[in-house]
């Protein structure tokens, strides 16, 4: 059973490719179009997932989609009725819902096949629905909850419920216009911050902040029975207005969510070229603290109606919030917390997948060990880029033995030299995990400014995080947890923290990323060699790019490592050193 899984006409678009149930590849577009958080149709990530998979669109069972616009009908009728939305709001919706229905065109244009035959093959997933799938059919637990928090999906924010071998029961969920997605949305537009996708920066500017803003910030929403909450919607104008979403070139620009009331609670708006002031920071962090709050609401709920599990699948774009997701086990009854590397939208895609997989009685107990599903290259590949590459200025090397790549490697990361690390097939999902990386020493001082410096280019109070052996993390943290795919942060012990300044956060903490030599050999011997050197059993692992998607081919890469400060950079057993 071949099924095909799409996000499309949304931010984050992708595809993925589930054989047997088995996840055999999965791409985010903007890897491919190189632009961030791609929306549209994605047609190069389709095209890309079927030849990892070595299939033609003929040999493809199902289709999934991870929308539905025909479920919630009456909770829409009931929202129009009672809130008269403006026509504009109106027309955005019903524009989209004609994008998505569009998409068996769209498949059949590319491939010359008649859109009927596609049509055929259609099954369209609820989103939030495929949310929860993509975390739990890729989790190692045979059941548990299953919750799925974002901005906006198919006419709801929040889903819950429970999942047991190759089924979903949905418990309950939050509609439109209530979103705890969309709280964290307006406050970082508010602050200044109106790239799609910004919210990490805002969580990364919460540990500098201090918690005075809490009283206003908890104006804009209210924890209600049932693990339920509401949005105070005089502060907002989405449910009213509407907010526009348009997709210029692809990349997704998101009109203003927060009304002027909203302004008159927290004062004036920082502006985008405005420097980021102590208040900034502030309401930054009252925000984190009143989004965890209602978090915690939900899970306290959560732990009540299913007692007798204490293991949560967490999913949606609010499970990137790696902040609140590392205080989970802490702060209610769940003991194991999966999030998969690509929770937001793009995860949508492989949900999709795994639930049709499911449905058509075809589901294998798939655990994501890798989110290597991207495409990867050979040394002959590369050895052919070098040849017609002008590098007669750099140092090369090629290692037969990767014993001796690895010792190379090692030796220049403890000299303070920044690494470009390329090596197997790009990850699935928005984190760099030891295939696209840049590695350095987490022991200099000086790192964070010199990455900014060199290559990074970015806001100076955006940390960086630890690649730590999933042995030693009881050694080094407060808590002793799996994290493969850098989903959580969790405080560094506090006679640790000065022997890893370059990653460790204004608050004590690290996002951290466990590894293991099933996850990624060559990356764990890597950090198994630095740590017998050094006694440090972690390295500083930061995205390949240069305010850019994270490379995806060689050429990417070395094009990344030529125009940056970059000493190193490593192709598979390829190595390229600047000459001093």
């Amino acid at each position: 059973m071949k099924i095909l899984g799409i996000n499309a006409f949304h931010p984050d678009s992708s595809a993925c490719i589930v054989v047997d149930g088995i996840v055999v590849a999965a791409i985010e577009e903007e890897r491919l179009r190189r632009i961030k958080h791609w929306a549209g149709y994605p047609s190069q990530s389709i095209q890309s997932c079927l030849d990892i998979a070595n299939l033609s669109i003929n040999e493809i069972d199902y289709i999934a989609v991870n929308r539905d616009p025909n479920v919630h009908i009456a909770d829409k009728i009931r929202f129009t009725l009672k809130n008269r939305p403006s026509l504009q709001n109106i027309i955005s919706r019903l524009k989209n819902r004609k994008d998505v229905g569009s998409l068996s065109t769209l498949i059949g244009d590319q491939f010359s096949l008649d859109s009927s035959v596609i049509e055929t093959k259609m099954v369209p997933i609820e989103h939030h629905i495929a949310h929860l799938s993509s975390s739990f059919f890729t989790s190692p637990f045979e059941e548990s909850v299953v919750l799925s928090i974002d901005g906006f999906g198919d006419f709801i924010s929040t889903m819950w419920g429970y999942g047991k071998e190759n089924k979903i029961d949905v418990g309950d969920y939050v509609g439109f216009p209530h979103s705890l997605g969309l709280l964290y949305l307006s406050i970082t537009q508010y602050l200044g911050f109106w790239n799609y996708g910004d919210e990490y920066k805002v969580m990364g500017m919460a540990a500098y902040g201090r918690p005075t803003k809490v009283k206003e910030v908890g104006q804009l929403i209210r924890a209600t029975k049932d693990g339920k909450f509401e949005l105070t919607t005089d502060y907002f104008l989405h449910h009213s207005e509407g907010v526009t979403m348009e997709f210029r070139g692809g990349y997704p620009e998101l009109g203003q969510v927060f009304s002027e009331k909203f302004v008159e609670l927290l004062g004036p708006a920082r502006e985008p070229s405005e420097d980021v002031k102590q208040i900034h920071k502030d309401i930054a962090c009252s925000l984190q603290i009143v989004y965890e709050e209602i978090l915690f609401h939900i899970l306290s709920h959560l732990n009540s109606i299913y007692p007798e599990n204490n293991k949560l699948c967490l999913s949606g774009g609010c499970a990137q919030n790696s902040l609140a997701n590392g205080k989970i086990t802490s702060n209610t009854d769940f003991k194991d917390v999966w999030v998969q590397p690509a929770a937001g939208d793009a995860g949508g895609a492989l949900g999709a997948a795994l639930m049709a997989s499911n449905i058509k009685n075809y589901g294998k107990r798939y655990v994501m060990v890798s989110p290597a599903l991207g495409k990867e290259y050979s040394n002959s590949d590369i050895k052919n880029l070098l040849s017609i590459s002008k590098l007669d200025s750099f140092h090369q090397n090629y290692f037969d033995n990767e014993i001796d790549l690895i010792e190379f490697i090692v030796s220049q990361i403890i000299n303070g030299k920044v690494i470009g690390f390329f090596h197997g097939a790009f990850e699935w999902g928005p984190r760099a995990l030891g295939n696209r990386s840049i590695i350095v020493d987490p022991r200099i001082d000086d790192m964070k400014n010199l990455l900014n410096k060199k290559i990074k280019k970015r806001e100076s109070f955006r940390p960086f995080a630890p690649s730590v052996l999933k042995e030693e993390v009881k050694n080094w943290f407060e808590k002793d947890e799996d994290v493969p795919f850098m989903t959580h942060v969790f405080k560094i012990k506090k006679d640790k923290r000065h022997l890893i300044p370059a990653v460790t956060h204004e608050d004590g903490t690290g996002r951290l990323q466990t590894v293991t030599n099933a996850f990624s050999p060559r990356y764990y011997k890597i950090i198994k060699l630095f740590f017998n050197k050094t006694k440090v059993p972690m390295v500083l692992n930061t995205s390949f790019n240069e305010n850019e998607p994270i490379v995806n081919t060689p050429q990417e890469a070395l094009d990344c490592f030529l125009r940056t400060k970059m000493d190193v950079i490593v192709l598979e057993n390829h190595t390229i050193s600047r000459t001093v």
